[in-house]
């Protein structure tokens, strides 16, 4: 099993590499780092805050700046999503009742072992709001798989969870999630970064960190507090089309580039 393992994980990183060789953006860029450590809890809580505050408090309508970097995160997620089913990874839409998966490890373990992802559709669990409203990610894709259309959220989360969960270990914590995030932002042009992290960092935050989560001291309740919200009950974040101010953005990288000289 362990090669079977080591052969899905090999798959995963040829496919990336290959697909970065040939990006236009790439070189000016610079290296994917492949292994960041996670940022510490205290870290992530007092940025995560910052930035939940400030997805609730974002509205449109979004300008063509923001337009034009949710195209190329479209974009790119479709050329990383062929990448992966090109090196012979297997995704297929999830069927079942609930969630794929009980947890990041029971995901890593399943895909490395079948070479084979499941998706949880947006149609199935997305933020408040219909899933007919207009939302560059909630229109349809040009992937159909098993008779299932893809929307262009449902070819990102297949990517998200292979190249930031199962490649890089990442787990679904907030720690995991800001690894993954940071180490996909190499994966994609700069003009998409901005989007990419009030898609991913902004709705994570706000699961995490958002105002109906928090006690009266304005820190997260925790296990055991009146009013305390496991994550298997919490709502999906509304899905918004913005972007977060740039110093929450840099605030985030800094994040990491402490974390290269601790």
């Amino acid at each position: 099993m362990a090669e079977r393992e080591s052969d899905a994980l090999l798959i995963l990183a040829a496919a990336a590499d290959r697909h970065l060789a040939g990006r236009w953006w790439r070189p000016a860029h610079g290296p994917v780092d492949p292994r960041p450590v996670d940022p510490p809890a205290h870290a992530c809580e007092d940025l995560g805050l910052r930035i939940a505050a400030a997805y609730e408090r974002a509205a449109g309508p979004p300008d063509r700046v923001t337009l034009a970097g949710y195209r190329l995160l479209k974009a790119e997620n479709l050329a990383l999503y062929h990448a992966a089913v090109r090196a012979g990874v297997r995704v297929v839409p999830w069927r079942g009742h609930g969630q794929p998966y009980a947890d990041s490890a029971d995901l890593r373990e399943r895909v490395r072992r079948t070479g084979t992802l499941a998706v949880y559709l947006t149609r199935d669990g997305h933020g408040p709001g219909p899933a007919t409203d207009p939302h560059p990610m909630r229109e349809p894709s040009p992937v159909t798989v098993d008779g299932v259309d893809f929307t262009h959220n449902d070819v990102f989360r297949a990517v998200h969870d292979l190249f930031g969960h199962v490649l890089l270990g990442a787990s679904f914590g907030p720690g995991g999630e800001f690894r993954a995030t940071w180490c996909h932002l190499g994966m994609y042009p700069p003009e998409a970064h901005q989007v990419l992290f009030a898609e991913q960092i902004g709705q994570i935050c706000w699961f995490f960190y958002g105002p109906h989560l928090l006690g009266p001291d304005g820190r997260p309740r925790r296990p055991g507090d009146p009013g305390y919200l496991p994550p298997s009950r919490r709502p999906y974040p509304e899905q918004k089309v913005v972007r977060l101010d740039d110093h929450l953005f840099e605030e985030f990288r800094t994040l990491f580039h402490r974390g290269e000289t601790a």
